[in-house]
């Protein structure tokens, strides 16, 4: 069993968000003997099983290194990037971008929804695919700063709360909290 993970190898798997190898085992799936990882995925109580042959093509990857963090947190206080004004467009757009599993990509969808929020509001799905964003995001910067998921969770609101709706943040000057409507 010839794999590029180990048990308790940190890693992301898109749309669920990061979590731990627990095992990699041999199972019988209609007569074929394959590989698989068993991924606990801490945030939301799930456990997946991925064939081991398949973990590219299902976009698996190890957690960003720690270092990686001060990118994403660069993302998050960024400009907004355009968006189509039409909200099914922008959906499909955002989902599209968390599909990717990328850690870059869910951060720009979360910076950019965060905006939208504090600014007009966000439709009922909008408002779903946010909360899920944030708490994909949270689970990887959980892995890689050795956080809690508490701390994670409240790391990621800090860095929110703290976002300039107009553009990117003054550093010289103390922010005022995005109002929560």
């Amino acid at each position: 069993m010839s794999t590029l993970y180990s048990v308790g190898d940190k890693v992301v798997y898109p749309h669920h968000g990061a979590g731990k190898i627990m095992k990699i085992e041999q199972k019988d799936v209609l007569g074929q003997q394959r590989d698989y990882l068993t991924i606990q995925i801490l945030h939301n109580d799930m456990t997946v099983m991925v064939p081991v042959e398949n973990a590219d093509r299902a976009g698996l990857r190890k957690v960003v290194e720690s270092d990686v963090v001060d990118q994403v947190l660069e993302v998050l206080r960024g400009d907004p990037t355009k968006m189509p004004k039409n909200w099914s467009r922008r959906y499909k757009h955002n989902r599209d971008k968390l599909k990717t599993g990328d850690i870059f990509e869910v951060a720009e969808v979360v910076r950019n929804l965060a905006i939208r929020h504090a600014i007009k509001g966000l439709s009922t799905g909008e408002k779903q695919m946010f909360s899920k964003a944030k708490k994909i995001l949270a689970s990887e910067l959980m892995y890689a700063r050795d956080f809690s998921e508490d701390q994670a969770n409240a790391f990621l609101e800090e860095v929110l709360e703290n976002i300039h709706v107009d553009g990117p943040p003054v550093v010289d000057e103390p922010l005022e909290p995005a109002t929560v409507v």
